[in-house]
């Protein structure tokens, strides 16, 4: 028929905000939001899907009668004839399936509203973003931790050194470096106003300088080194200055797998015992391969440190990270 309307989607006057699908001759159980696009196919009609209502309008045309086919109900109140009567029960069955349908509908929709009277609110999409839990990241497998007082950390640098028995590593020192001295100090014998230590190490790296060789460096550095016992940095001379000194060693060391340079002295001084200085340079095991320097100053006589562990720190000089610290993380080293 030119005038039928065609199959597709139709507000259900049944259920508000709802579309209904027309196949073109029925209605079908297949229904949608109002304001969901039309993005896929119409399904099947299915058969046994009451038709609640009459089509939609057809296009360009009036409304179809929704009175089934068959001869006209008489309005003869109870009388009639036979088909008439038949024609009423049929109306009266179709009315009565509106009714069902429109109570059913109606019950979903209650259903599916909050006891508020409110549609519920769309619920958050199946993807669930994980929750982030933050814990310490451990540190490499043989890298000691920065409050282990055994060992002496040189982040910058990417090296550790042992701390031997009886020493420490201040929280706070006079000069910015890197610093593990012997626990106890003294009256300097030159000046009563300060306290010296008995044995000092530090490391730090050679920023201020051109000079690339260990050796050079060693060498050029070693004067600095004897400061220790020259004058402090407000310029005192708290061991009363150096008055000699004597070159005990100078040559080529390993040092953390890399080839460095150490010169070592034994200084006199105007009061006191003196003491022995050394400066050893090699390059960084991390980034440009900087050359660092590490300044031992160890007080001579019965009080100051054995002169052999310059050579058991030096040695025990690992990469941070290193399981074999011979003698580093967690290893006691005795004076």
């Amino acid at each position: 028929m030119s005038n039928a309307t065609p199959p597709g989607w139709y507000p259900d006057a049944a259920a508000p905000g709802t579309d209904r699908w027309w196949d073109g001759t029925a209605w079908t159980a297949h229904t949608r939001p109002a304001a969901a696009p039309q993005a896929f196919r119409p399904p099947e009609p299915v058969a046994a899907a009451p038709q609640a209502f009459g089509p939609p309008e057809p296009v360009a045309a009036a409304p179809q009668d929704l009175r089934l086919p068959g001869p006209a109900v008489t309005a003869s109140g109870n009388g009639g004839t036979a088909a008439g009567r038949g024609a009423t029960r049929t109306v009266a069955l179709a009315v009565a399936g509106l009714i069902v349908v429109g109570a059913a509908v109606t019950g979903a929709v209650l259903l599916g509203r909050d006891d508020d009277g409110k549609r519920p609110e769309a619920g958050p999409s199946g993807s669930v973003t994980p929750t982030t839990t933050v814990t310490d990241t451990p540190s490499p497998t043989g890298s000691p931790a920065e409050d282990d007082p055994k060992v002496l950390v040189d982040q910058l640098n990417g090296i550790t050194l042992p701390i031997p028995d009886g020493w420490e590593k201040p929280d706070r020192t006079v000069e910015p470096v890197l610093t593990m001295r012997t626990v106890n100090s003294y009256e300097c014998p030159g000046s009563s106003s300060d306290f010296c230590y008995h044995g000092t190490v530090t490391s730090r790296i050679a920023s201020a300088t051109d000079i690339t060789s260990a050796e050079e460096l060693a060498e050029h550095d070693i004067a600095a080194a004897d400061g220790a016992y020259e004058k402090n940095l407000v310029g005192d001379r708290i061991h009363g200055g150096i008055t000699s000194h004597k070159v005990l060693d100078s040559a080529s060391v390993s040092v953390a797998g890399r080839a460095g340079y150490q010169v070592r002295w034994r200084v006199e001084t105007g009061k006191g015992p003196g003491g022995y200085v050394q400066s050893l340079v090699f390059p960084s095991t991390i980034g440009t391969e900087s050359l660092i320097i590490v300044r031992y100053a160890f007080d001579a006589g019965p009080d100051g440190p054995p002169l052999s562990l310059m050579d058991t720190i030096t040695k025990a000089i690992r990469p941070i990270g290193d399981s074999a610290t011979s003698g580093g993380a967690g290893s006691s080293i005795a004076p």
